[in-house]
């Protein structure tokens, strides 16, 4: 067993991968696509290009997670890519740093000022959390207003607070997601997943009777409760199974599938926003995502 602090000068892609969680970034850009989606309808040609930004940003806070965790995980998860020695620790930092200023840099090219008028705290945020603020209180709540900017993030600039709602739920399901992810290795209690699976419920039946959701045509409306349904199947079945039985494998569970689940309600609020077609390219990589999860952990 090596220790978080050998060398790796030359880790594997493989290795890589795992570090940064690849699968999971594909939860990524429908936070951007829902909040575009509903300040302006159609989104912009910019909205690749905030895309990537985000991904990088997300793909920057699992490197950083793991070089933070180093000594953690080498009690708790001998077998992640750091403390196993198969990625030395600081090429942990250098990859967080070098995604970090992709990020911030695609930001600055897509959108100028405004665009890293979110990107700049967003990423602020970020490392906070993994260099400080995850095992505190505020931790849930600093995650959620990451992935709430992020949705952000896809809206126009002087349009955000049209998808001030979208951006709530998709931080409120984060932070039922944070929440578990703390009792992932310990189990948890049986109050914890089924006060989160009452949190998951609500955000469901909120993401599809917004009030601009009502206000839309019949597609909306469906392709709205559709996308909802389809995350509190995912989400609360799993969620359901932890509360029944809150052991640290069940937990674990659920945390990984709230983390592709976000696809699915970011498909509803797209959905209800009027992207109809882009909320159904969602749905369908949902399931695609979920295979890729089971190759690589998302968590």
């Amino acid at each position: 067993m090596h220790g978080p602090n050998d060398r790796n000068s030359s880790p594997r892609l493989a290795d890589l991968a795992q570090l940064v969680r690849l699968p999971a970034a594909l939860s990524v850009p429908g936070d951007v696509l829902a909040g575009a989606v509903a300040s302006t309808g159609t989104p912009p040609p910019r909205i690749l290009g905030t895309m990537a930004s985000s991904v990088a940003l997300y793909w920057a806070g699992m490197a950083l997670n793991d070089y933070a965790d180093a000594t953690v995980d080498a009690v708790e998860r001998p077998e992640r890519p750091v403390p196993s020695g198969r990625v030395a620790r600081r090429t942990a930092l250098a990859t967080a740093c070098g995604l970090t200023a992709a990020g911030l840099g695609l930001a600055a090219l897509t959108g100028g000022r405004r665009a890293l008028g979110v990107a700049l705290p967003l990423t602020a945020l970020v490392w906070a959390y993994d260099l400080g603020l995850k095992s505190t209180p505020a931790g849930p709540a600093a995650m959620a207003g990451a992935r709430a900017l992020n949705v952000l993030a896809g809206a126009e600039p002087g349009r955000r607070a049209s998808a001030l709602p979208a951006a709530l739920l998709t931080g409120a399901h984060i932070y039922t997601v944070t929440a578990l992810s703390r009792h992932e290795v310990s189990g948890a209690t049986r109050v914890l997943p089924a006060t989160t699976l009452a949190g998951s419920t609500a955000t469901a039946l909120a993401a599809a009777a917004l009030p601009g959701v009502r206000r839309r045509n019949r597609s909306a409306r469906i392709g709205a409760a559709v996308g909802a349904l389809g995350y509190l199947a995912s989400y609360g079945t799993a969620q359901a199974r932890a509360a029944r039985e809150p052991s640290a494998v069940n937990v674990r569970n659920a945390v990984g599938t709230g983390i592709m689940s976000l696809m699915p309600l970011q498909a509803a609020l797209t959905a209800g926003g009027g992207g109809a077609g882009f909320a159904g390219v969602l749905a369908a990589a949902h399931p695609l995502a979920r295979r890729l999860a089971r190759k690589v952990s998302p968590t």
